[in-house]
């Protein structure tokens, strides 16, 4: 199996100024992450970044990384210029890892490309994982999937789904999760590029805007997500000077390789 990784980056961030080049024990974390994917079996791990100190950042330290535009209205657009950028063919397989993962697990990223290979017909993978946590599964910043009997996805939704009718009383918020364990979607993609490039072209769908979840534009036009269960949870992201802090504490530590 042969695939690419593409890690958009964007400068601006409304919470994180210049996220993409904070640094992660001495390193920009955009190439933290680049270095973190080059440990799964891509053979190919670019950065898709909006701004020339991007650029400058990663090729300073070896990451290979192209400069897209500053308009684009989502990570998958990035991406889709991207696949333009480096010429890849329909059928090549490409993962999108977030550009704020800096311990995402490369065995996750080969799981994710792995579940796509297997699957011709979908036209997407992402992963989920088990809900544990009664607050994680009433937590609208949580998203859940639903998976049907072959594990593509059904829907995502920032709701508590699926809803256990039993386990509450009078509509109110159930005191036990509901058993099999409801499954938390996890921000990773894996894509045919043909399909990347068709994206932005799609129609947004209602829903998308309603739960505020592009995914769902996928699945509302018809296309099939295919779906790695997988048994870890994945390791945080960050979105906030907390969450740098947090992840600067792991790195310190020496926990990641």
């Amino acid at each position: 199996m042969s695939f690419t990784v593409l890690v958009p980056a964007r400068l601006a961030s409304t919470r994180l100024p210049n996220k993409p080049l904070a640094d992660i024990a001495g390193l920009p974390m955009v190439v933290r992450v680049a270095q973190r994917a080059r440990q799964s079996g891509a053979l190919r791990v670019v950065v898709a970044g909006d701004d020339a100190s991007i650029i400058e950042a990663c090729k300073a330290h070896g990451v290979e990384a192209l400069l897209t535009r500053q308009d684009h209205a989502s990570g998958t657009d990035r991406l889709a210029e991207a696949c333009e950028q480096l010429g890849l063919d329909g059928d090549a397989i490409v993962v999108n890892v977030q550009g704020d993962e800096p311990l995402i697990d490369p065995a996750l990223i080969d799981a994710v490309a792995a579940t796509l290979a297997a699957r011709p017909h979908a036209a997407m993978s992402t992963a989920v994982h088990a809900i544990d946590s009664l607050a994680d599964f009433m937590n609208p910043n949580v998203v859940k999937a639903v998976l049907d009997a072959q594990g593509h996805a059904l829907y995502f939704s920032r709701a508590p789904i699926p809803w256990w009718r039993d386990g509450s009383s009078g509509g109110a918020a159930p005191s036990v999760l509901p058993s099999p364990a409801p499954l938390r979607h996890i921000g990773i993609y894996g894509y045919r590029a043909g399909f990347v490039r068709q994206f932005p072209l799609l129609s947004p769908a209602p829903v998308e805007a309603t739960e505020a979840l592009e995914q769902l534009r996928a699945l509302w036009h018809g296309h099939r997500i295919a779906v790695h269960v997988s048994d870890v949870a994945p390791g945080p992201g960050i979105d906030t000077p907390e969450d740098l802090a947090r992840v600067r504490a792991v790195f310190a530590a020496g926990l990641p390789a």
